[in-house]
């Protein structure tokens, strides 16, 4: 099938010709003839199928009828990340650029006057993060009654974010009567609801089991200790053939410990994450896609929807804690048909993790081994959130998890007897220690002593204080007044 058989206009077959694209995805086949015909949808599909043109392409042909009004959007897209939603205006300006549509990109990180302007021009297309959209509209500089497009995308990473109660809200000053498409990687109980509450009678569109990885990607997984983890991604950023790639982290303070480690070691790398002003995540971002950085360690905020062509890898520098995450974080690679590789670094302690990202992936990860480094056993009964370190490794290595290891010329500690010496100076303290008050006979004794004490108080009616009884001086409106003593 072509992009002529879905029904679009000829302007939008025009800009997709020039954009080198000459056959649907799977999912923008089946979602656009229901989108074009006015109907809600409900579309899930892993990522990087081809989701955001699948609702652009039918919006350019539909808004391009009508026009807006000042701080009236006549369609609004809501995106869970800065990102993300400046991807999708990439999107609407490469297909919309024979059509004369106002879009405006509502993100944090940017100037509000800048956008305060664009939305008193009249907008067609509205791009948006929750937070900020939630502010201009507080502030008046939104109003809702006209729109009648609602595109949400990637729910479940709202949820994920805690975005869900920022969407009921907005969703709850639109119009009733409206088209709304509702696109996921996942179906989680909680946005299955949520669809259910936005949505009326929509069609629903699935091309692909949810959480299931693209066949492109080839993964391993390489279990090592904590401490030797940098040790074993520079192993395979050496030994791979790197093109360029995404390096995951949990966590916004190991991305940029570990982007520092890997320039020390002369890598060409740059960091992302959520704490860093917009201009730099732009630039940055830029400087990935161009070529001009070779690796960017990211965390989760460039797992979604991020379309960079030809990454050749991914390395998961920790395993996720949400086993959906590594789906979309190893789907950075393999796109567009294109083969990738994901590889993931693994603690022992991770088996949980582990084991939840194998169940939901429906196979067993297969393992390398890294040259030089122990390989333990993945545990799968022990709790994640406490990292143990290596068997004989100090106390401070095991509690620095990642840090440098213990040099070889420093003696290992003797734990058993560092801890009887903690514990006897305890003893002994113990054995001296006075012996315990009896305050229960002293609380007694307290009690007699309350009850014999019978001395009368003299309230306020006993004995009336003498300046309550002193008349009060005249005044004008006073002099025929009768006094107190009368």
């Amino acid at each position: 099938m072509t992009f002529s058989e879905l029904g679009l206009g000829p302007e939008v077959l025009r800009a997709i010709a020039d954009a080198g694209y000459t056959q649907p995805t799977p999912i923008q086949e089946k979602a656009i003839p229901w989108v074009l015909q006015g109907r809600d949808v409900l579309g899930v599909a892993q990522t990087g199928t081809g989701k955001t043109a699948s609702f652009t392409l039918p919006m350019i042909d539909i808004l391009a009828q009508g026009r807006a009004k000042a701080r009236m959007p006549r369609s609004l897209i809501l995106e869970p990340t800065r990102e993300l939603a400046a991807q999708v205006a990439e999107n609407f300006d490469k297909y919309g650029k024979f059509h004369k549509l106002n879009m405006a990109l509502l993100i944090g990180g940017e100037s509000f006057g800048d956008q305060i302007k664009k939305l008193e021009r009249g907008v067609d297309v509205l791009i948006a993060t929750p937070g900020r959209m939630i502010d201009l509209f507080e502030r008046g500089n939104i109003l809702l009654t006209d729109t009648k497009f609602l595109v949400i995308d990637e729910a479940d990473r709202m949820l994920d974010m805690g975005f869900i109660p920022d969407i009921e809200r907005i969703v709850g000053l639109l119009p009733k009567i409206r088209q709304t498409l509702f696109f996921s990687a996942t179906m989680p109980p909680e946005i299955k609801r949520l669809a259910d509450a936005f949505l009326m009678n929509p069609k629903e569109v699935s091309v692909a089991p949810p959480a299931s990885p693209a066949k492109t990607v080839t993964q391993a997984l390489a279990v090592v200790y904590d401490e030797d983890k940098r040790q074993a991604l520079r192993h395979l950023l050496r030994t791979e053939d790197v093109k360029n790639a995404f390096i995951f982290c949990n966590r916004k303070k190991d991305v940029a410990i570990l982007h520092k480690s890997l320039q020390k070691h002369g890598f060409n790398a740059g960091a992302l994450h959520g704490d860093l002003v917009q201009s730099v995540r732009t630039e940055t971002l830029e400087a990935f896609r161009q070529g001009a950085i070779d690796l960017l360690v990211c965390s989760d905020v460039a797992a979604r929807g991020i379309d960079i062509k030809g990454v050749s890898h991914v390395f998961n520098f920790d395993v996720p804690y949400n086993a959906e995450d590594y789906v979309h974080r190893i789907g950075r690679t393999g796109r567009a048909g294109l083969a990738g590789r994901a590889f993931s670094l693994a603690g022992p302690d991770d088996g949980k993790y582990v084991q939840a990202i194998e169940k939901l992936v429906g196979m067993e990860i297969p393992r390398v081994l890294i040259d030089g480094l122990e390989t333990p056993e993945l545990d799968y009964s022990a709790d994640p959130r406490r990292r143990r370190g290596k068997p004989g490794a100090s106390k401070e290595e095991g509690r620095r998890g990642r840090g440098e290891r213990r040099r070889p010329e420093e003696p290992a500690p003797v734990v058993e007897e560092r801890v009887q010496e903690t514990r006897r100076p305890e003893r002994e303290a113990h054995e001296h220690r006075p012996e315990r008050r009896d305050y229960r006979e002293e609380r007694r004794r307290r009690r007699e002593e309350e009850v014999e004490d019978r001395t009368p108080v003299i309230g306020f009616g006993d004995d009336i204080p003498a300046f309550i009884l002193r008349a009060a001086r005249p005044t004008r409106s006073t002099e025929s007044a009768p006094s107190v003593e009368e």
